[in-house]
C-alpha cells in the first residue's frame, strides 16, 4: 500500500495492513496464545492480504476467505493440518480484532488428511538411538520414550515440575493448554537432579549479572512479578548462551531450542543404523506403544500422553504384532518346524 493509499484508508477509519497486524498481536498475547502461534497466525494473515492484492481484510467476505482456502487445498497442495491452521489464523482475525463472524464456509473444499501410521521403535532400538545420544539430548530423548513427553513439553520443564519423591513429572501447559502427570523414568532421576543443581547454579550467576528473569505465562507474570526469579521457576533445560525475549525485549536465559535436540536425535538414528525416520517424537510414540504391548490399558495410556479423546490413542494399537490385534500371519503358522515323536529336540 502506498502512502497516498495508506493515509486515504485512515482517512476513511479502514486500518492499514500494518496496523491489522500490530491489532492481530495484541489480541494473541491478550489470550496468551504461544510466540509459535502468534507468528503462524500473522503468517497466515499476511498472505490472505497478498493473495487479494493487497485488500484490506475489513472489506472481504466469506467469498474470498474461501477462495483462499480453496487455492490451498487445491492448487498448493497442503495438507489437511496446513489448511486448518489457516482457517483457525483467518478465525480468528475475524472474530477477535475485526468483530465479526465468518459464518459457514459452505464452498470450502476441505484438503485430505492422510491416514498414516506413527513411526515407532523397538526397545532394541530405541537403546541403539540412544546409545548415540548424550547430554541434554539424551535426556530430552529418555523423558518422550520413558515419559511420553512431547520435545516442547521436555525443553520446558522447570525445576518445580520433577517430583523425585513421588517419580512424577507435570506437564504444564501440554497440547490444548491442558496439564497432566506422567512418569519420571528411574534411569532419569539422577542426571535431571545433575542439571536441576547446573540450572541453579547459571540462574544464580545470571542475578549476580542481573539478568536472572526467566520467561513465564503472562497472567503469571503479572500476578507475581517476582517470580520469574524464583528458582522454582527456572528451566531443567537451560540454553547456554542468553538470549532477548522477542516479545518484551528482556535479556534471560531460554531453553535448549528445539532444533538443536532434532538435529542431534536425526544424526543419533543416522549412526544407529535405524531405518526409520527417528524424531524426538518417535519415542513419544514407541512409549506409547510399549505401554499397550505390557498390558496397560488404553484409559491409563491416554492419560499419560494427555490426548483429549481416546480415539487419539487408539491409533497405536494398529501398529502392534500383538495384544492390540493378536494377528500371527499364516506365513509363520506354516513355517513352522514339525518335529516327529521319536525325534530329538534338544
Amino acid at each position: 500500500m502506498t502512502t497516498k493509499e495508506s493515509d486515504g484508508a485512515e482517512a476513511c477509519g479502514i486500518a492499514t495492513p500494518g496496523q491489522l497486524l500490530a491489532r492481530l498481536r495484541e489480541q494473541l498475547r491478550v489470550r496468551h496464545r504461544s510466540w509459535a502461534t502468534e507468528q503462524a497466525y500473522v503468517g497466515w494473515v499476511r498472505r490472505f492480504i497478498r493473495f487479494h492484492g493487497r485488500a484490506n481484510p475489513e472489506q472481504l467476505d466469506r467469498a474470498e476467505i474461501e477462495a483462499f482456502l480453496n487455492h490451498l487445498a487445491v492448487d498448493l497442495g497442503v495438507a489437511a493440518s496446513t489448511q486448518n491452521q489457516a482457517l483457525n489464523a483467518l478465525q480468528f482475525l475475524y472474530r477477535y480484532v475485526l468483530n465479526r463472524r465468518m459464518g459457514e464456509l459452505s464452498g470450502l473444499v476441505r484438503a485430505r488428511r492422510p491416514g498414516r501410521l506413527p513411526v515407532v521403535l523397538s526397545p532394541r532400538e530405541v537403546e541403539r538411538v540412544l546409545a548415540e545420544l548424550s547430554g541434554d539430548a539424551l535426556q530430552v530423548a529418555l523423558l518422550g520414550w520413558g515419559g511420553g513427553l512431547r520435545l516442547l513439553e521436555a525443553l520446558r520443564l522447570r525445576v518445580q515440575d520433577v517430583d523425585f519423591e513421588r517419580q512424577e513429572l507435570r506437564v504444564r501447559d501440554g497440547k490444548g493448554r491442558r496439564d497432566r502427570l506422567t512418569v519420571l523414568p528411574r534411569r532419569s532421576m539422577g542426571p535431571l537432579r545433575e542439571r536441576i543443581e547446573r540450572a541453579l547454579a547459571l540462574h544464580a550467576r545470571d542475578l549476580a549479572d542481573g539478568c536472572g528473569e526467566v520467561e513465564l505465562p503472562e497472567a503469571l507474570a503479572r500476578k507475581y512479578p517476582l517470580a520469574g526469579i524464583d528458582p522454582r521457576w527456572q528451566y531443567v533445560f537451560p540454553a547456554e548462551r542468553l538470549s532477548v525475549c522477542k516479545r518484551t525485549g528482556r535479556v534471560g536465559r531460554h531453553h535448549v531450542f528445539e532444533t538443536t535436540v532434532q538435529r542431534r536425535v536425526k544424526r543419533a538414528g543416522d549412526a544407529a543404523g535405524v531405518r526409520k525416520k527417528v524424531t524426538p517424537h518417535t519415542f513419544r510414540h514407541s512409549f506409547a506403544t510399549a505401554l499397550i504391548e505390557n498390558g496397560y490399558d488404553i484409559r491409563t495410556v491416554q492419560e499419560l500422553l494427555g490426548h483429549r479423546s481416546v480415539k487419539t490413542t487408539m491409533i497405536y494399537t494398529h501398529v502392534l504384532n500383538r495384544g492390540g490385534r493378536g494377528v500371527r500371519s499364516p506365513a509363520d503358522i506354516g513355517a513352522e518346524p514339525r518335529w516327529s515323536d521319536d525325534e530329538d529336540i534338544d
